[in-house]
C-alpha cells in the first residue's frame, strides 16, 4: 500500500522534526536524556499532567521565525539540570487547531507549562531567554 503524504502532512512532520532536532532528540519514544519531547498525543499528555511533573506544550510552525527561536531557547535551558525534568508536546499550528483551541491558544509561538496537573503559565510570541526560563521555572 502506498502512502501519499500532503503539503500539510508534511509540514507537520517537519515541524516536529525540526523541534526534535533543536532538542537533540532523534525519535519522538521516551528519551532517557535532559527533557523528553513528541508531537502532541493525547494519551501521553494526559499521562504526562497526571505524573505530576514539568510539562511544556509548544504550539509552533515549521515557517515560524519566532517558533523556531522559541525552540532554541528551550532546547538551550532544557539541557540544564532544574530543566531537564520536562515532558515537551509539539503541537502543530497548521494541522491541530481543534488542540489549540483545547489550550485556548489563538496563535502560534505560543509556549504553555503545566506543573502539578495544571496550567501553570504561558507566553505568546517572546523569544527572550530570560522570559523563557522564568516560564519554565513556574513548572518545577
Amino acid at each position: 500500500m502506498t502512502t501519499m503524504i500532503n503539503r500539510r502532512n508534511f509540514l507537520s512532520l517537519a515541524a516536529a522534526g525540526a523541534v526534535a532536532g533543536m532538542l537533540g532528540v532523534t525519535g519522538f519514544a521516551s528519551i532517557s536524556r535532559a527533557a523528553e519531547a513528541g508531537a502532541f498525543d493525547r494519551t501521553a499528555f494526559d499521562s504526562a499532567l497526571a505524573a505530576g511533573g514539568p510539562v511544556l506544550i509548544d504550539i509552533s510552525a515549521s515557517w515560524c521565525s519566532t517558533c523556531k527561536a522559541q525552540g532554541a531557547a528551550v532546547a538551550k535551558l532544557v539541557k540544564q539540570p532544574e530543566y531537564a525534568g520536562y515532558t515537551i508536546f509539539v503541537v502543530d499550528y497548521d494541522t491541530q487547531k481543534d488542540i489549540m483551541r483545547e489550550f485556548g491558544a489563538r496563535q502560534r509561538s505560543t509556549l504553555i507549562v503545566f506543573s502539578g496537573g495544571a496550567e501553570a503559565g504561558r507566553i505568546v510570541g517572546d523569544t527572550r531567554m530570560d522570559s523563557i526560563e522564568a516560564l519554565l521555572a513556574k513548572g518545577v
